[in-house]
């Protein structure tokens, strides 16, 4: 089983082009630890769409000769800058109790080791959650779940034979 991290504060979600041309998934963005040192960068699950590695999804948006430790400050600075620069189907909640399955932990090369306010980052799927249960395993907000998919306006992923789940 992944390892898993959760925790409540200001989430940004944001339509993400994860799949070149024409296959987008909803990316979102949080922080945790003390300061928020960890920047969290996850993925809502779709049943239509490919599972995003953050990581891949920045390769494939690197140059080919990139150095791979660049894909790191990538998805960095693409979640920090999904916030600042509000674009449209951008949904920013001030609260809110969330869980990510990690995938992968690094670290950025920026600024002494820190880029955005981060030190560490943490990528892998997203979900809201409402407690837990007495496992201590985080309850997933089906509610909030399906508000996040609908981002994805309706024809977004057509091209590919993709629908969203209407919410």
């Amino acid at each position: 089983m992944a390892r898993t991290l959760a925790g409540s504060g200001r989430v940004t979600l944001f339509p993400m082009l994860h799949m070149w041309p024409d296959v987008y998934g909803v990316g979102a963005y949080t922080r945790a630890g003390h300061f928020g040192a960890t920047g969290v960068v996850g993925y809502i699950p779709i049943a239509e769409v490919p599972d995003m590695s953050w990581l891949d999804v920045a390769a494939r948006h690197l140059p080919p000769n990139a150095d791979p430790a660049g894909r790191v400050d990538w998805v960095l600075c693409t979640a920090w800058s999904s916030r600042v620069v509000v674009k449209p189907g951008t949904w920013d909640l001030p609260e809110a109790s969330w869980s990510v399955e990690v995938d992968t932990k690094a670290v950025p090369r920026g600024n002494d080791g820190a880029m955005y306010g981060h030190s560490e980052l943490v990528v892998g799927r997203f979900a809201f959650t409402d407690g837990v249960d007495e496992r201590g395993v985080p309850l997933v907000d089906e509610v909030m779940m399906a508000r996040a998919r609908a981002l994805l306006p309706s024809g977004y992923n057509r091209v590919r034979g993709l629908e969203p789940v209407p919410a």
